[in-house]
């Protein structure tokens, strides 16, 4: 296990942007990371996979960021039960071309979600017209407050539209999916078109992907384009021209104007439609609002 004090950590999500922690750990197995968290003792503590869906407070954050090493991210197959048993950290695109590989299918839609499996599980993340709900079979979940680890099934885990039953202190460490079999020729299509089309309808560049989930029987990026907001710059931080629902993040710039951006986008479109838009982003080291 290994201690860094004042490490980045805003450098280290997805937008680039933000500030450091007071403390970060590396931990390499289950009992470091108890340790981890029983060493912070009652201060803030934030577990960070590959930091889409996070953004950092220029100020940085006051508390100890835990970081699952290598051990974390294993992947094992098993063609004959159409099984795949993958830790925590696991890349979901690395878990997605794997499976194909092995001639499985039903995780294609994975390979562009640039995050791992625990933070998939937390948020139920998903993508052309599917989710990690529909293949989830089971879950490990650390409960962080009494140190101790269960079994969790899809139905105890409540998936919704990006939500599960997953609370701030439960941690996942691995989840066991249960896919098809397939064919690995029209697997490896199907990885080329996900992307193809992701890089022609996303931004690429500094974002955590979608900022805002959609509301029922709409699109947010819908809503935020027909309001004009496409382009709108707030300091170091632009909507996206590609997809209104991604905002970007300047090379060196501010995620205090990030989230600016995002509060400023909410308003306009509650105020101009009645939507309340939620946001799919955590956000570290800011003030409650």
């Amino acid at each position: 296990m290994s201690r860094i004090s004042g490490a980045p950590f805003g450098a280290r999500t997805t937008y680039r942007v933000g500030g450091t922690a007071a403390q970060t750990v590396e931990v390499s197995t289950v009992l470091e990371l108890v340790e981890a968290v029983d060493a912070a003792a009652s201060g803030p503590v934030y577990v960070l996979g590959r930091g889409s869906n996070t953004l950092v407070a220029d100020r940085g954050f006051d508390g100890t960021v835990i970081h699952l090493g290598e051990a974390f991210a294993t992947i094992d197959i098993d063609e004959g039960s159409a099984t795949v048993t993958a830790g925590a950290a696991a890349d979901l695109p690395v878990v997605a071309r794997r499976s194909v590989e092995a001639g499985l299918t039903g995780f294609e839609w994975a390979v562009g979600v640039p995050g791992t499996i625990g933070g998939a599980v937390r948020m139920n993340a998903g993508g052309h017209g599917s989710d990690l709900a529909t293949s989830l079979q089971s879950a490990d979940v650390l409960d962080l407050i009494t140190g101790t680890t269960t079994t969790w099934k899809r139905n105890e885990l409540r998936f919704a539209y990006r939500s599960s039953a997953i609370e701030p202190h439960h941690l996942v460490l691995a989840v066991t999916l249960s896919l098809s079999p397939g064919d690995v020729d029209l697997g490896r299509e199907a990885l080329r078109e996900i992307v193809r089309w992701r890089r022609e309808h996303q931004p690429g560049g500094a974002n955590c992907g979608s900022v805002f989930t959609n509301p029922v029987g709409d699109s947010a990026g819908r809503l935020i384009e027909e309001l004009g907001l496409k382009g709108r710059r707030r300091g170091t931080a632009m909507v996206s021209e590609k997809h209104a629902n991604f905002i970007q993040a300047d090379t060196g710039g501010s995620a205090d104007d990030v989230d600016a951006l995002m509060a400023e986008i909410a308003s306009e479109v509650a105020a101009s439609t009645g939507v309340r838009l939620v946001s799919e982003v955590r956000r570290v080291g800011f003030e409650e609002r």
